[in-house]
């Protein structure tokens, strides 16, 4: 008999549950991996719990072990860590992180894992598919030394950026979000913070990724003459607006977007995707990455989780999730 494994899956707009699933059996080029920690991408996966993905934007927002379609049911999400109980012998026993969604157990071809380096403890490696995102925009951005740099949006994404380039000598990093009480997470980060009344301007480059028309608009406003917006947010079907009049086009403003899905065209013919991912867990050596991991749930609470995730009424950056056997 098929090994069973759970499963969270998004019945339908709003509503999730926990299914048994059977999972196939391992061969000679793929792992059976048991979870330990998978992590909410809360802005993502609380649009995709609303429905809120566009029909034309359906095949590309698949996460990469997706199974069903938008808008539901479907079983979605990216950030997993587990332990290799099945497989080659170099990874047996090994933590490993895959880009798959909250899953008891689950098999997947051996090349799928990417080893956690073993001083990064389970809870703080399932951020590697952000902080992944993160490097990519920091390769899109280019940021140079003694830039002037802020973050509008101090959620995973934009928390993730604001430390990585805060590394950057002579960098000035401020990370700006209405919600003052992040003030607390930008110092745990080594970083600048700010309300949008108090930010300052005159940015040689802003990173937006509140999610919202404001916040874009914000980040406009605080560029200096030639400098460019890194526009991360992304809207689902919501609409945006943003005002382009004014001194947009004199001042020569830019945006330009980042997104995951592909490297950054910078760096396209010299990294893998496989190799940034690599770096990200390299970098989670970092223990100022914890400030991010802001609550945790059983799995089997994960369908109300969700729902109170994606209304707001459970505040967080990265909502662990801990596995009958984690």
């Amino acid at each position: 008999m098929s090994e069973q494994a759970l499963a969270y899956w998004l019945r339908k707009p709003g509503e999730g549950e926990i299914r048994t699933v059977s999972l196939p059996a391992s061969d000679h080029g793929s792992v059976l991996v048991r979870t330990l920690r998978t992590g909410v991408s809360r802005g993502t996966e609380a649009l995709v719990f609303r429905g809120g993905v566009p029909a034309d934007q359906y095949e590309v927002m698949r996460a990469p072990f997706q199974e069903g379609e938008f808008p539901g049911p479907v079983k979605y999400g990216y950030l997993n860590v587990g332990i290799v109980a099945e497989g080659p012998d170099e990874l047996v026993g090994r933590t490993v992180f895959c880009l798959y969604p909250h899953q008891s157990a689950y098999v997947v071809p051996a090349n799928a894992v990417m080893p956690v380096p073993e001083d990064v403890p389970p809870d703080r490696a399932v951020l590697a598919g952000t902080l992944e995102t993160a490097v990519n925009a920091l390769w899109d951005a280019a940021p140079l030394v003694g830039d002037r740099v802020t973050v509008v949006g101090a959620g995973m994404v934009g928390c993730c950026v604001a430390r990585l380039v805060a590394g950057i000598p002579g960098v000035q990093v401020t990370l700006v979000d209405v919600d003052a009480g992040r003030a607390d997470i930008a110092a745990a980060l080594g970083v600048e913070f700010a309300t949008p009344d108090q930010a300052s301007g005159e940015r040689d480059l802003v990173f937006h990724a509140s999610g919202t028309s404001a916040g874009l608009q914000q980040s406009l406003r605080m560029l200096a003459d030639d400098a460019t917006v890194i526009e991360l947010s992304w809207y689902g079907d919501a609409a945006v607006e943003v005002g382009l009049g004014g001194a947009f086009h004199s001042r020569r403003l830019a945006i330009r977007a980042s997104q995951v899905g592909t490297v950054a065209a910078v760096r396209r013919n010299s990294r893998t995707r496989a190799q940034r991912l690599a770096l990200a867990l390299e970098l989670l050596r970092d223990p100022h990455f914890d400030a991010l991991l802001t609550g945790t749930s059983v799995f089997h609470d994960l369908p109300d989780v969700m729902s109170r995730l994606a209304s707001g009424e459970l505040p967080a950056l990265c909502h662990t999730i801990t596995y009958p056997e984690g």
